[in-house]
């Protein structure tokens, strides 16, 4: 069985924690693992073949620096130059599942999901591994703990072979009272969005009830481009595919839909109040806390702090989440209308839409500790043995002080070592390297100035990641 593992979105809705350069999955919200680690350590090792993940260009070191750190070997990266939703995706994975001349079952998760028991979820899919081999198309229907409105459900039709049932219905997000019956009558699950089918038998479906999008699939991965562990795709091509959920495209439409139920204290996390809802640590008056909080007279809230002390008074149902360089508030029953906050802020085209203020990079990382008119100050991580690009800047000149650790820094035609407590001096428009070759991360302050401070004035000349060159 092959774990395919979709880690594509943006968790908007966890703003100002998940960002659209350093998403939810990317995170640690559930544990002390991020969410793209904990969805491939649940499962059952043993029984196993090396995963595949999708994620989008922008978040391709993010992912393999992740892997790498939690020791997960995996097949490939593959990386999608945009979105295009779930039934893309998916084929993607099941086209490069084939090319070694297999036809595996695949194990279609999000990379953002809380599962708490372990044990029933691996139950569960040896249950629909069962089904899958005889050629269904196997979707995990969570046994529902309240009438939600926020999830699609699933109806149950016939037991098959007494580990699953046919799917009799898929119903859209339901209105209350709708919800309500649903969960009485014990026919309905709620749609976990995980899935479970051979590679060949998803391809042919999507090719029956999608062939546009089976089409544009298989035109990108013809001749796929692979840098390391990433798999590029034809760009061109897979911009023709339609945008659709594998819900819609084939298991709507498919006869051969099953469902096995789950019921392992499954969560999309897909809210603040979700993460309060499924967190264990709440207090006697039912409030979870995170980082250097204080709080007096309140009950039933969620306060989430990043870089200093936040105090709470007298108040109750409350979401805070605090970050370095963001403040959010909201009533728990309000959290969905974050998504406003967000969408404000890409269209006034802030920074606190895409980045923190600590932004990670493929080399290690950086953190804009203070600004001016004319000035920004950056502490700035590199990991051993890596190297920033050779580039120069046209608007701004930069001082560098090596704080720990040792740096290698070509400046023109010049290489130095330069080690704690010592500077050099780079000039606007002079080419220049920064490279650690110690065995310890390299930290240092960097003092830009200049009329124009924007990440944009970065000409590479050369870069190892694969970044764009200078044209």
């Amino acid at each position: 069985m092959k774990p395919v593992v979709l880690a594509g979105g943006t968790g908007s809705r966890l703003w100002p924690k998940s960002r659209s350069a350093l998403p939810k999955q990317f995170l640690a919200l559930t544990s002390e693992n991020t969410m793209l680690q904990d969805t491939i350590l649940r499962l059952p090792a043993e029984k196993l073949d090396s995963p595949v993940f999708i994620c989008n260009e922008d978040h391709r070191f993010l992912a393999a620096e992740q892997l790498r750190v939690a020791d997960i070997n995996y097949d490939s990266i593959i990386l999608e130059p945009f979105g295009r939703n779930t039934a893309p995706a998916i084929a993607l994975a099941a086209l490069q599942a084939l090319k070694n001349d297999q036809d595996p079952v695949l194990l279609v998760l999000a990379a953002d999901h809380l599962i708490e028991n372990e044990s029933a979820f691996h139950s569960a899919i040896e249950q629909a591994e069962l089904l899958a081999e005889k050629g269904n198309l196997v979707t995990f229907g969570i046994v529902p703990t309240q009438a939600h409105t926020g999830y699609g459900y699933i109806k149950a039709g016939l037991s098959i072979d007494n580990s699953g049932f046919k799917v009799a219905e898929f119903v859209e997000k339901p209105d209350l009272s709708t919800a309500e019956e649903y969960v009485a009558s014990k026919d309905y699950f709620w749609n976990s969005g995980m899935f479970m089918f051979k590679a060949s038998v998803y391809l042919n479906e999507l090719k029956t009830h999608q062939p546009e999008i089976f089409a544009a699939c298989e035109k990108a991965m013809d001749a796929p481009e692979s840098d390391m562990t990433f798999i590029r795709i034809d760009a061109d091509e897979f911009a023709k595919c339609p945008d659709d959920s594998i819900d819609y495209a084939v298991m709507e439409k498919t006869a051969h839909a099953c469902m096995v139920p789950l019921d392992a204290g499954w969560n999309d996390v897909g809210s603040w109040s979700s993460l309060w809802e499924t967190s264990k640590d709440k207090d006697a008056s039912g409030n979870v806390t995170v980082g250097d909080v204080m709080l007096t007279g309140v009950n039933n809230s969620y306060v989430n702090s990043e870089g200093r002390l936040v105090s709470v008074i007298g108040c109750d149902d409350l979401i805070v989440v605090e970050t370095k360089d963001a403040v959010m508030v909201a009533h728990k029953d309000k959290v969905q209308d974050i998504k406003k906050v967000v969408n404000q802020l890409k269209a006034e085209k802030r920074s606190e839409f895409q980045f923190h203020r600590e932004v990670f990079r493929p080399w290690g990382s950086y953190d804009s500790i203070d600004n001016g008119e004319r000035y920004q100050v950056k502490r700035i991580t590199v990991k051993p043995g890596e190297k920033l690009s050779v580039q120069m800047h046209h608007h701004r000149a930069e001082h560098w002080v090596v704080v720990s650790g040792t740096a290698n820094i070509t400046i023109g035609d010049k290489t130095e070592l330069v080690t704690e407590n010592e500077s050099v001096y780079i000039p606007i428009g002079e080419i220049h390297a920064l490279e650690n070759p110690g065995k310890i991360p390299l930290e240092l302050i960097e003092v830009q100035s200049g009329s124009y401070l924007g990440e944009d004035d970065i000409v590479r000349f050369s870069d190892r990641y694969g970044r764009a060159p200078a044209k």
